[in-house]
């Protein structure tokens, strides 16, 4: 697709609402590509999300944009997530610009004045990446029709009309009103904006794509765009989703069902959704384990059947940790390690396990108790630590990745990875540790000595591999279900001339 010194083409996703599926669409078009020989890359140039991953050059991106990479089969770097927002408050978020923090902004501040100051940070990324690629797929952020933002907007059509991006609008069907979304999420735009929109894609379909032929014609004869695909309903393709605040500020709980066991019993693993959940993914490589089940919570008597409760990371350690006591949660956790029943703590929540807590940072709140069951004192730093680290635990090799402000001061306890265990409580500041095989089923065949189930970890389970299935399904949607010629038209060629304007209000 590309000659010597001519960038790339490219493409924008974007979402009539959030969780349209942009990422699942992105990342299947980048493994579709991938598979065809064409060297891509994924792009979002602004993200608003609490998981996510660090580069090898140290770098944090989000973890969506880190998994789009694999399905791309590229390295992640920066370029490919310039602005990261790590919420810390429903008002406020973290800027991390090229990987690095930058400091705290709220919401009104970053959309009346510092993003337009990024459209050319964004723009300059995404050229070095169409420098060096055939194809970049870029994703969007929410929705393109959401006009009290539209001004200084640096992720939507603010970067598809300055790259002159073609876009595709992806709408989940399984919602309801995919048509009048579509409809509505083109005739909202000005002129400029409309004439970069090249069709829509069907997400989450389930049944017979036939019966859709009536609404898929009215819709081309409404607007003069095209559906380009109608993608049916799939399970488990949502991995490394963004939004861990929709658990843990309004109580969602999320469960995954364990394939049969490959011993006697289920291993029952329990995650409590705290505020401000972050890098919840890291239980996806337990709930990958046949007969590992894997639920998330917010309630204390939900504890008490657990062979392993998880308390992940967070935005918000103080608040989390103050958030478990007016719950009750806290007290389970107690009884739990007083009882020598297993409980982990992962980042954030390896600092809540901690003995002491000093945050002149984060929260601001200075010394705070922590639960005390680990032999750690916590000290919050404004530096973040931004890691990849390697080692051994349970006589196996482990790999992670570290982001934290809080250092860690352990005085005791056996050590376990950059934290400690003491009895039945672990901690741990390393993401992803759970992804290296070999270390994950020693670690769970140590809980489920300590819990007396008979529970075996299969031998062959890799979640490396689980994971490259699951790109290739999406690659797969792409390639069956999508109008691939015509997706590649647009990514070499560009917007179509002669697509009609929908005046507001119209038909």
């Amino acid at each position: 697709m590309n000659d010597t010194g001519r960038r790339g083409g490219a493409l924008l996703v974007a979402g009539t609402t959030s969780d349209a599926g942009k990422s699942v669409v992105t990342a299947g078009i980048c493994r579709w590509l991938a598979r065809k020989g064409v060297r891509v890359a994924p792009f979002k140039a602004q993200n608003m999300s609490l998981n996510s991953f660090v580069t090898r050059d140290g770098a944090e991106i989000g973890r969506a944009q880190a998994m789009q990479a694999a399905a791309a089969r590229v390295e992640p770097s920066a370029l490919m997530n310039p602005v990261l927002l790590k919420p810390g408050s429903d008002r406020g978020s973290q800027v991390v610009l090229l990987g690095r923090p930058v400091g705290e902004v709220t919401a009104r501040g970053y959309h009346t004045g510092r993003r337009t100051r990024l459209l050319p940070t964004v723009t300059d990324c995404l050229d070095r990446l169409r420098a060096t690629h055939d194809a970049v797929i870029c994703e969007g952020a929410g929705s393109p029709a959401e006009i009290n933002l539209r001004s200084g907007d640096i992720v939507n059509m603010g970067l598809a009309r300055a790259a002159g991006l073609p876009v595709v609008v992806v709408g989940d069907i399984d919602r309801g009103g995919v048509f009048a979304s579509f409809f509505g999420t083109t005739a909202l735009l000005s002129a400029a904006d409309q004439r970069l929109i090249a069709g829509y894609v069907v997400n989450k379909f389930r049944g017979d794509p036939t019966l859709l032929t009536p609404g898929l014609d009215m819709l081309r004869g409404l607007t003069g765009r095209p559906v380009l695909g109608v993608l049916p309903h799939r399970n488990g393709l949502g991995i490394d989703e963004e939004d861990g605040l929709r658990m843990s500020l309004r109580g969602t709980v999320r469960e995954t069902s364990a394939a049969p066991p490959h011993g006697r019993d289920v291993l029952r693993v329990v995650v409590v959704a705290i505020p401000l959940m972050s890098n919840f993914t890291d239980v996806d490589a337990l709930a990958a384990e046949p007969g590992v089940a894997v639920r998330f919570t917010d309630r204390p008597e939900e504890l008490a059947d657990a062979d392993l409760v998880v308390i992940p990371g967070t935005r918000g350690t103080v608040r989390a940790l103050a958030w478990l006591r007016e719950r009750g949660l806290a007290g389970a956790l107690a009884r739990r390690a007083a009882e020598g029943r297993p409980v982990l703590g992962i980042c954030g929540g390896f600092q809540i396990l901690g003995e002491t807590i000093e945050d002149d940072v984060e929260s601001r709140e200075g010394r705070v108790e922590g639960l005390g069951l680990l032999p750690v004192h916590v000290r919050f730093e404004p530096g973040k630590t931004l890691a990849r680290p390697s080692g051994r635990a349970l006589g196996h090799p482990v790999e992670g990745y570290e982001i934290h402000h809080g250092v860690a001061d352990v005085r005791g306890g056996e050590p376990f990875l950059d934290g400690c265990r003491a009895g039945s409580v672990w901690g741990t500041h390393w993401h992803g540790s759970l992804e290296s095989d070999d270390f994950r089923r020693a670690f769970l065949t140590r809980i489920a000595a300590d819990t007396g189930r008979a529970f075996v970890p299969a031998p062959d389970t890799s979640f490396g591999a689980l994971r490259e299935e699951q790109l290739d399904r999406l690659g797969d949607l792409i390639e069956e279900h999508a109008d691939t010629a015509a997706l590649l038209r647009l990514i070499e060629e560009g917007v179509p001339d002669g697509l009609p304007f929908i005046p507001p209000g119209a038909p």
